[in-house]
Formats: structure tokens, sequence, C-alpha cells
């Protein structure tokens, strides 16, 4: 959950300073001793994050990658609507929700019959190296039937995530006097989004010239699965970006400020809006918890697959460049890019998330400041260590590159596994 508002007024307000250090006397400042900075401060601290309007307004997040929730609308994966200024919602009554049931019901048909040949063929196959490689085929399709459980199951929290964007920059104009800004990500996402739809027919386009037995007309039930898993990887780095984009922007506001007004008061307020900040990052992973766990999950298991195929093509007939070695090992390295971006992002933003405010707070002379701002920038840093900035996937994994290093070692063992397994079958005289 976000900071609620009255708890952030207080804080950014320096309530429970004012009243333990007893420093009323800033409150009945003289009309003439106060400055333009002062003025802008107390209309900006009139706004309301719960204010619809106004949410509106600071939204810059929203409008930025507005096309990025169209698309998975339309991919009847997320079905989450602009329900009014500043909010975004989910509701089963939906009109959006109504046309992704639909949407459903017409792909679920049609994966079910490119899967019924799928498993007809399946059961045709006697070579195991042969049944592991037609599994690949089965696996791909499993993403479709997880939609209801890691797409509308988590929608209602993904809306609230999206929500509070809105309010953080709300929170983040009041407190720096700037509105956020997200530079070239509406064009990133454009770019990205054609990326994701080429990049989805040509995978498939290659598998089907490349891997015997994948025709054509299969492809059609796979075509919105490998658009969802590249939208899916796509969706993360968005967020990501923009944890980023924020964690820099705060932390350059703080630097700036801290040059000109070194006080406990504003020091106070930085503290709350990094608080909130922090709170947004574990917000990401809760609310998408379901969707890249098991997306982890399915890469983890394509990836296996796919290397165990093409090392066993190349221990039984060498590596002779054949169409079967270099469709897996196209499947190996489509699933292993999408991983490591997952994973790679996620791991830059969080690092910027405190690092730049750090790095400030550390540079301040703390000597040459009095003794109630020293007290707000020892609460900063003791804030700042007992949140750490990562992205926990609701307790199952922490988002980072430790996560990659630790996929690859599952990976490993599975694959001596598969491969001792392999050698303690018999050989086939006819193979």
């Amino acid at each position: 959950m976000m900071i609620p508002d009255h708890l952030f007024d207080e804080g950014i307000s320096n309530t429970m300073l004012q009243n333990d250090m007893n420093i009323q006397k800033n409150i009945n400042k003289a009309m003439y001793e106060k400055t333009q900075r002062d003025y802008e401060q107390e209309q900006r601290d009139q706004l309301s994050s719960q204010d619809g309007d106004t949410c509106e307004i600071h939204d810059q997040f929203y409008r930025d990658h507005k096309l990025l929730l169209v698309l998975f609308r339309a991919l009847a994966v997320m079905p989450i609507i602009r329900s009014g200024p500043g909010t975004v919602t989910f509701s089963w009554k939906s009109s959006a929700m109504a046309y992704a049931i639909c949407f459903y019901v017409i792909a679920t048909i049609v994966v079910l019959i490119v899967g019924y040949e799928r498993i007809l063929i399946l059961h045709a196959i006697r070579k195991f190296d042969d049944y592991i490689y037609a599994i690949l085929f089965v696996t791909f399709l499993v993403p479709h039937f997880w939609i209801p459980f890691v797409g509308w199951g988590v929608a209602h929290q993904v809306a609230i995530y999206k929500t509070s964007w809105a309010k953080f920059q709300v929170r983040y104009y009041r407190v720096t006097g700037e509105n956020l800004q997200f530079p070239n990500l509406k064009t990133s996402i454009v770019i990205i989004s054609i990326g994701c739809l080429l990049l989805a027919i040509c995978f498939l386009l290659s598998l089907c010239a490349l891997l015997d037995g994948f025709l054509l007309k299969h492809t059609a039930a796979y075509y919105h699965i490998i658009i969802m898993i590249n939208m899916n990887c796509a969706l993360w780095y968005i967020n990501s970006k923009a944890i980023k984009i924020a964690s820099q922007s705060l932390s350059d506001c703080f630097l700036r400020d801290v040059g000109v007004e070194c006080s406990a008061k504003m020091i106070s307020r930085y503290r709350f809006l990094w608080l909130n900040l922090s709170e947004l990052l574990q917000t990401l992973g809760n609310a998408y918890a379901r969707t890249y766990s098991t997306y982890c999950l399915f890469m983890f298991t394509n990836i296996t697959i796919a290397i165990y195929g093409a090392l066993s093509e190349i221990v039984d007939h060498g590596f002779g460049f054949s169409f079967k070695e270099m469709g897996l090992f196209v499947v190996a390295a489509y699933c292993s890019i999408l991983l490591f971006i997952f994973v790679d992002c996620s791991h830059k933003s969080t690092l910027k998330v405190a690092a730049g405010v750090q790095e400030t707070l550390l540079s301040i002379d703390v000597l040459s400041v009095d003794r109630p701002a020293q007290k707000e920038i020892d609460h900063f840093i003791q804030a700042i260590e007992m949140n750490p900035a990562v992205v926990s996937l609701k307790g199952y994994t922490d988002v980072n590159r430790e996560l990659l290093t630790s996929a690859v070692n599952t990976i490993t063992i599975y694959l001596i596994v598969l491969l001792q397994f392999k050698i303690s079958l018999p050989k086939d005289p006819q193979a």
C-alpha cells in the first residue's frame, strides 16, 4: 500500500519535527520575511494526490505508456481501463473484460485444435530425443492457459499500481516544484511495441523453416502467445526504466535543493518522497508477482529443453549446423535474451533508487547544519538502510542478477542429468 495522504502531508509538513523541537516560530514568519520560494511551496502544498483532476494533470507516466496498456487490452491479457481522471481500475463487468473473454474463447479454440495435433504427433514418437524435442512445441502453448491466472487474476493489483503512479507524481511536484518527465519514453514504447510484433513473426517463421513438423498453419495458435511473452518483457522494461528515471530525477532535485536550503524540513520532505518511491518499487513486484514468477519458470523450462535438444543432436551427429540444431539454438537464444532483459533492467533500476540521494546525504557537511537537520539526515540514511531497493515477487524471488546466475546453475544441473540419462540409453542402430 502507498503511504496514505494524511501521513504524507504530515511528513512533508514536518509536523512531528515541529512538535519535538519547538520550531513553531518558522510558521509565524512575518510576511516580509517570506520568499517567493516559500509562497510557491505553500501553493503546491494545497494540492492533493487524492484529487483525480490534479492527478490527471501530473500523470505524465500514464500518457507516455498508454499505448502499452492498450496493446495488453487488445491481447486480452490485462483488461484494465482509465475509469476516471487519474484513476485506473479493473472490473469483471467492464466492456474491456467482456472483450477479453470473447478474444480468449476464440484463441482457446485455435490453441486446442493446434494443441491436439501437436499431442497426436507427440504420441506417435518413440525416440526419447525426438519426444523431448516435440514437447517444446507443446510448452509454447501453455502460457495461453495461464492468462486468467496471471493476467485477469492480478488486474486489480495492477490497477492500484498504475493509480499509485499518478499519486506519486503529484507528490513529486509538491516536493520538488517540477513535474516528473520521462524523456523519449513514448517514442521508445512505440519502437518496442512494433519490435515485439515483428520479433514474434520472425521467430515463428524461422522455427517453421528450421524445425521439422512445425507447420505454417500451426503458427496461428502461437502468434498471440509469443507477442504476449515479448510484451511482458517490454512492460517490465518500461516500468523499470520509469522507476530509474524517477529515482534519478528525485536525486537531482534533492542535490539542487540541498545546495539552496539544507534544512530539516526540506530533508524530511525528500525522505517521505523517497519512501513513497521505494514503496512504488515494491508495489511493482507485488502486483506482477504471479505474472513474472510463471514467466521465469516458462523461460527456464524452454531454455533447458532447447539446449538439451541441440546438445543431443551434436552428441549423435556432430556439430553439422543442421536446421534442427539451429532452430533449437534460436529458441534457447530467444528465451535467454528475454530472461536477461527482464533481470538486467530490474537490477539497474534498483541500483539507482538509493544511490543518488545516499551520495548527496553523505556529502553534506553535518557541522554546517543545525541539530534538527542533522537528525533528519540520520533518519533519511536509516530509512534507506531499512528499505533496501529490491524488487521482490511477493517473496518468491528477488529480481536481480543473482536470479540469472541461479537460473544458469539450475539449467546446468538439469542438462547434466538429461545428458547422463541419454548416455545411459541403449544406442538405436537405425539412428
